[in-house]
This record gives structure tokens, C-alpha cells and sequence, in this order.
């Protein structure tokens, strides 16, 4: 018996002398960091969000993961505090406390992307396998607890703010009002899905000062009868380039589809197939920009941030402008005065035409991601193989973003016009997050 205790003893001191203490090597992995984004983007996309809201719940999320890492690093950022919106406030983490900050940061994006918009909890099984990599691989136990509880104090913090950003009050607002005024948009095959998100411009905006700052200029006046008006040529415009689309420009507009929730409908049978978010689409692109330029872990947080910032005032600035014009789309037009069979080679999503949300998006992330990570940052976009879209490469971030443009014009979905004013009013948007915002010293 006492040399099996004499054992037993002699083993738990090899044990203790040979545990792993690289703790700071898995945490601290910028890639890691990338993978948690995208563990939100998979939950996101399965709850069925539109891209509006998931804007909303990344925006969220990467900015209580950015305050962490100022308030850890604070001679190489600054926080947003008194930069954003209603943000008067985040909790500052204790004095002489060891906490590992790039785990508190993981810890808060988690915590505050899954209860921003759905139930707290959606997110606990990986919360909890980074809970058990800490552990096991030698974070002393004093600095886990630290580090968990002041992740959950800045969650609180991010967690307050959102609830004023007028979100709540929006969900029992009234419905889109369907009529049949000429060129007014109305619902589309094969869904006839009701207008999504019609108050989004009564969102918060976070550096914008209001919905309406960037008033975009009116669409061309409806006008079908007159074969010389601007309205009649953008009409045969998209469907002659829909009607004679390459293999390359197919390609282009489904490579930046990014339609959350797409009805399938093969005889009587239906079904839906789900991708990224316009959004989602493009915090990838920041994961895959930040590899390629090698970031830390601390300015990977900061890219994310800044995007995710950009992408939410862009969304507002377009849903506004959207329910603003209430445009029909080219479908619409086209079936009802020209050619009933046509249909476009993407399908049509349920929110009026003008202004373009993705390409509005795209050059507000294109803006934003270039000054946090570079200009003429070169990258091949893998991101929408794992929806079996072969990958395309770019030149830099805002050689994406003006692709998008004509990507969506060749989906059918938008006119040309529309994505061209779109991409100039989104360049506005992101080069205000970029100037406005001061984060990185």
C-alpha cells in the first residue's frame, strides 16, 4: 500500500512538472480569433437572420471584443467610448488583477453576438470548449477567473447600450404597406416574402449622426412608356445583360449572392438553402486580409471592429433610403410590362430596389477594412467555398467592393444605376468610420 501511494505521488509530481502552460500560444492566435467570427456567422445563419439584423449582432460583438483589448492595451488603442453613439461607458477591469485579455476578448465577442438579437446560450458550447483549452493547456486558475469575470463585466457594458438602440421598439412596428402604384415595389417570386425591415432606419446609427446624413440623390423617375427616359434604358439595360450572361459574370453575381435564406422550388417540391449574409461575406474577407498581412492577434480584433461598424451604418443608410423610394424591382417591371416570363439570374430579395444594400455594404467594409489593414492588400476570397462557389482574388479590398457593383447587376436584381450611386454613398460611410473613428495610436 505504501508503494502504491509512494506511486501515485511520484506520478501526479511528473504530471504537475510536465503540464502544458502554452495557454497564451492557442488564446493569443489571431486565427483563433478569425474562427470564433465565423463559429457567430454559422449560429447567425442558422437562426435565419436577415442580413440587417446580423449586422447588428456582429456590430455588437466585435466592439465588446475591441474594448477589451483597448482597455488591455492602452498605449496602442483607444476605446470607443464617447466615439460611438450612446456609448458613455464600459467597465474598466480591476487593478493589479492578472487577466489574459485576448481571452477575455473571445469570451465577450461570444457572449454579447449570441444574446444581442436571440437567446443567451446559443454560443455556450464553444464558450465552454475555450473555457476547457484554458484550463488545459496551464492558464493559472486566478487569472481565468479574472479574465471571465471582466469579459462578463464588458459584456454588461455592450449589452446596456444595445438596448437603446431603438431595436426592441422596431419589432412591433407596422408592416410595409403593399399597393399597386406603378413602379412601387411589391412582393416577388417564388417567396412573395413580405418587405423585411421597413424601420430599420429608426436604428441607432454608431458614428453616423443620424439615418438621413447622406441623403442619396431621387432614383430616375418611373417610366416605362417613354423608350428615351433614363428609368426605360436602365429596365433594357439589366435585362439584355441578363439574357446574355458569360460564365465569368454568372459566377460574379453568384460568388456575391450571400442570400441568407434562398427558396428552392422544384415542382412541389421546396426548400431553402442558407448562406453567409452580405455581412457575414465580408467579415471572412477581414479574417482572410488579416492573415494575409500577418496582423496580432490585438489588430485582427481592431479590423474586425471597424468593418462590423461600418457594415451597421451602411445597412441603415441604405434600409433608409430603401423605404425612402420604395422602388420596385427589375422583375417586377419587366414581367408586368414587358416580358411576363423573365426572371432574373438571382432570386430577388423582399425589401425595395433603391438603394443597393450589398453594394452599399461592400464599399463602406472596403473603406474601413483598408484603412485598418492597408490599401492594395492583395487576397484570393475563399470564404464561399464551404457554399461550393469557387474562390475569385482581388487587388485589394475595394477592388471587391466595386466587382459588387457589377455583381449584383448581373444577378438581375438591381439596376445599374442603383449600384453605382450605392457604392459612392457606401465609400461615404465607411470613409466616415475611418476618419471619425479614432482607435488604433
Amino acid at each position: 500500500m505504501k508503494q502504491t501511494l509512494i506511486f501515485i505521488a511520484a506520478a501526479l509530481l511528473f504530471f504537475t512538472s510536465c503540464k502544458k502552460s502554452d495557454y497564451k500560444t492557442i488564446l493569443h492566435d489571431p486565427a483563433l480569433y478569425s474562427r470564433t467570427v465565423h463559429e457567430l456567422n454559422r449560429v447567425v445563419m442558422g437562426n435565419n437572420f436577415t442580413p440587417v439584423v446580423a449586422s447588428r449582432n456582429y456590430a455588437y460583438a466585435t466592439v465588446a471584443a475591441y474594448e477589451v483589448i483597448a482597455a488591455g492595451n492602452p498605449g496602442q488603442y483607444h476605446s470607443l467610448v464617447g466615439q460611438l453613439n450612446g456609448l458613455q461607458t464600459v467597465a474598466k477591469p480591476p487593478a493589479s488583477k492578472a487577466i489574459d485579455y485576448e481571452y477575455a476578448a473571445l469570451l465577450a465577442f461570444c457572449k454579447v453576438g449570441e444574446a444581442v438579437t436571440f437567446p443567451e446560450g446559443s454560443l455556450k458550447y464553444y464558450t465552454d470548449s475555450l473555457h476547457k483549452v484554458a484550463v488545459e493547456h496551464g492558464m493559472p486558475g486566478d487569472e481565468l477567473n479574472n479574465s471571465e469575470a471582466y469579459a462578463q463585466a464588458v459584456v454588461a457594458s455592450i449589452m446596456a447600450w444595445s438596448k437603446k438602440d431603438n431595436y426592441a421598439k422596431t419589432r412591433s412596428a407596422p408592416k410595409f404597406s403593399i399597393n399597386n402604384t406603378p413602379g412601387r415595389w411589391t412582393p416577388t417570386p417564388p417567396l412573395y416574402g413580405e418587405a423585411v425591415e421597413p424601420h430599420w432606419g429608426e436604428i441607432r446609427t454608431m458614428v453616423m449622426h443620424n439615418a438621413r446624413e447622406y441623403s442619396v440623390p431621387l432614383p430616375p423617375e418611373f417610366n416605362v412608356t417613354d423608350k428615351s427616359s433614363k428609368y426605360y434604358k436602365e429596365v433594357m439595360y439589366i435585362k439584355g445583360a441578363v439574357d446574355s450572361l458569360t460564365h465569368d459574370q454568372a459566377h460574379m453575381a453568384d460568388f456575391w449572392d450571400d442570400n441568407p435564406g434562398k427558396l428552392n422550388v422544384t415542382g412541389h417540391v421546396m426548400f431553402v438553402s442558407k448562406k453567409f449574409s452580405p455581412a457575414g461575406h465580408w467579415l471572412s474577407i477581414v479574417g482572410i486580409g488579416s492573415k494575409q498581412v500577418k496582423a496580432d492577434f490585438n489588430k485582427t480584433v481592431y479590423a474586425y471592429a471597424k468593418t462590423a461598424i461600418a457594415l451597421f451604418d451602411a445597412f441603415i443608410e441604405s434600409w433608409t433610403a430603401k423605404y425612402t423610394y420604395n422602388t420596385a424591382r427589375p422583375e417586377t417591371v419587366i414581367n408586368k410590362y414587358i416580358d411576363p416570363d423573365w426572371r432574373p439570374h438571382l432570386q430577388t430579395p423582399p425589401f425595395p430596389e433603391y438603394t443597393c444594400g450589398h453594394c452599399t455594404i461592400s464599399a463602406a467594409a472596403a473603406e474601413a477594412l483598408t484603412s485598418a489593414l492597408g490599401d492594395n492588400v492583395a487576397y484570393t476570397d475563399t470564404s464561399e467555398l464551404e457554399f461550393g462557389i469557387k474562390s475569385r482574388s482581388y487587388k485589394s479590398f475595394r477592388d471587391a467592393a466595386n466587382e459588387n457593383v457589377w455583381a449584383r447587376f448581373y444577378g438581375g436584381i438591381h439596376f445599374h444605376n442603383s449600384c453605382i450611386v450605392s457604392n459612392r454613398y457606401g465609400r461615404i460611410v465607411g470613409d466616415s468610420v475611418a476618419v471619425k473613428l479614432v482607435m488604433k495610436k
